[in-house]
Parts: structure tokens; C-alpha cells; sequence
């Protein structure tokens, strides 16, 4: 599917399998290529005069792959996120096209920024106004989006928190390593996210021909700050999971460890109750305490003694 901002215009024009010899419409300033078909992709590069990117080159790794110049297009390719609201958001490649043309955004996947900045060139036409203005939005919805992943990233750890040291006695701790692991595995994707962001946003520092203008620069290093803060943030909440990971298994180990030490005090502790009951469970002739009328008493009272002088000295040493 092929979406067509225009500047100063409300709504954009959706295009499918357009025909042979299509031409791109006057004022167009943003192509948004959203899962385009080969067809779709041919048309585009007939129009602009380079290639798009397929899905296989945007999957590439090598820095060389994802961010170079071709002509006069810049081509950035970032690792954005998707299915944001879900525990676990998953990660795509985005390749941005920035030129002296329109704008052109290749993906494969529905980024929630995409969703905003469109709602927003709706309530307000004004703001879709350039090529680089579109990527401005762009990039300032992708981190905004980030922070806001983070902050509920950041809830989750805090609630984990709680449970691990505000209520210790009752905390699940198979279900709270898990939900650890998660918001873990969540900033590795945000961070992997952000490193691509900030490397393409040096890379746009990097051209003379936008670097040069007042306006951009500052944008620019409004990005990178936010970027850096971000980053930052990750870092805190790192720092925040492996912490509470080691406090979840000290305490795993330190009831575990509870556990041990009540059975081992119980078992020394039943030993020299079991020690009379075997003495007398002999089957001898001759033991004279079994035909006393006070041997069955006198039995049970050595069992007794034996088992609470071994407790009372236990908890006289504050091994209990």
C-alpha cells in the first residue's frame, strides 16, 4: 500500500497496485510504502529514480547496509518498535529515504508513531510541510513512544519491587524473575531501538546540505539529548532489574535455606527420641524395665526430655 501526504493537506491519498506509467501527484511531500508489493516498489523507484529497499536488504546488520548515501538520498534504516502495548514489544526494520524528493519510508510492520504523526498532519495540515519536517515528526513520535514504553517498563520493575521487599513472605518469586526477565528483555529492544536512532540522527548531522541549516541543527540536537536521556533512563532501569534479580534469588536461597535448617534441627533433634524408642522396641528376654508398671511412663517421659533439651539448646545458641 502506497500513502501520499501532501503539504497543507488533511488526509492522505491511499494507492494500490498503481497501473503502468503512474505518475506521482504534484505537492506530495511524505511516500509511505506500508508493506509495498514489488509492483508498488517498481513504480516508486520509476518516479524518484533510485531503488527502494526490499525487506531482505532492510534486515541487514552491517552499519555500511543501513545508513548511506546513494546520489543525493540518504538512506537510514532503524529497528523500530511495534505492538508497543503488549509486555514484550517487538522490533522491525523502517528505512527512511531523505532527498531532495519526497520523503519515502519503507515498512513492514504498523509503528504506533506512524498511526500519531498521520492523526496529527489531520488535525493540523500546517505541519506536514517538507521532506525533512515529516522526518522530524517521525523521529520526535518514535521517541516519544519509547519514553512512554519505558515509563510503564519502569512501573513494572517498581512494582516488582514491592513485592519482593514490601511483602517478602508472600511474593511469587517464579512469577517475579519472569516479569524481571521480561522488562529485561523489553530495554535490550528499546536500547537496540535507540542506538540505531542515534546513529541515524549523527549520520543526518553528518550532510552538509542540512547540517548547514540553523533550524535543523537544532532539531537535531534536540534528538540527540532526548536520545542521550533515554539511554540513560535504560541504564537506570538495568541496573534496577539486576538488582532486584539478586535480591529475588538471595531470598529464594535464604528460604530455602529456612527450610534445610528446620528439617535438620527437626532430625537431630527426634534422634534421641528414636534412639529410646528402638532401645525398647527390642525383642530381649531379659530387659527388666518391661515388666515394671512405670516402664511404659518412664519411657515416654525420656523420649520427651530428650527431644526438648536438644530444641531448648538450640535456641539457646540462635540457631532457631
Amino acid at each position: 500500500m502506497i500513502r501520499l501526504f501532501k503539504a497543507n493537506e488533511p488526509s492522505p491519498v491511499i494507492v494500490q497496485d498503481p497501473p503502468d506509467g503512474w505518475v506521482l501527484p504534484p505537492g506530495v511531500v511524505w511516500i509511505d510504502l506500508a508493506e509495498p508489493s514489488r509492483r508498488e516498489e517498481l513504480v516508486i523507484e520509476a518516479c524518484l529514480g533510485f531503488p527502494v529497499p526490499t525487506l531482505e536488504d532492510m534486515a541487514e546488520i552491517e552499519a555500511t547496509s543501513r545508513l548511506y548515501r546513494l546520489g543525493d538520498a540518504l538512506f537510514i534504516t532503524v529497528d523500530l518498535l511495534h505492538h508497543t502495548d503488549a509486555l514484550l514489544p517487538e522490533t522491525r526494520p523502517v528505512t527512511f529515504i531523505l532527498s531532495n524528493q519526497p520523503l519515502v519510508t519503507v515498512r513492514y510492520s504498523e509503528p504506533r508513531a506512524f498511526t500519531l504523526v498521520g492523526d496529527r498532519f489531520d488535525r493540523e495540515p500546517d505541519l506536514c510541510t517538507g521532506p525533512f519536517r515529516v522526518l522530524v515528526h517521525l523521529f520526535e513520535a518514535v521517541i516519544d513512544r519509547m519514553a512512554d514504553v519505558l515509563e510503564r517498563i519502569s512501573g513494572e520493575v517498581e512494582s516488582v519491587s514491592d513485592d519482593i521487599f514490601v511483602d517478602p513472605g508472600h511474593t511469587r518469586y517464579a512469577e517475579a524473575i519472569k516479569r524481571l526477565g521480561t522488562a529485561q528483555h523489553a530495554s535490550a529492544r528499546i536500547t537496540n531501538s535507540l542506538s540505531g536512532l542515534g546513529r541515524a540522527v549523527a549520520f543526518i548531522q553528518l550532510d552538509d546540505d542540512l547540517a548547514d541549516r540553523p533550524e535543523t541543527r537544532e532539531h537535531l540536537r534536540a534528538m540527540s539529548r532526548d536520545i542521550h536521556s533515554l539511554q540513560a533512563h535504560i541504564g537506570m532501569i538495568a541496573q534496577a532489574v539486576d538488582f532486584q534479580l539478586n535480591a529475588a534469588l538471595g531470598l529464594i536461597n535464604i528460604e530455602q535455606s529456612g527450610i534445610i535448617k528446620i528439617f535438620s534441627v527437626a532430625a537431630v533433634a527426634f534422634m534421641p527420641p528414636t534412639l529410646i524408642a528402638s532401645i525398647y522396641g527390642m525383642n530381649f528376654q531379659h530387659m527388666p524395665e518391661l515388666a515394671q508398671a512405670w516402664g511404659y511412663p518412664a519411657a515416654l517421659v525420656a523420649m520427651v526430655i530428650s527431644a526438648v533439651l536438644p530444641l531448648w539448646y538450640f535456641k539457646k545458641r540462635r540457631w532457631l
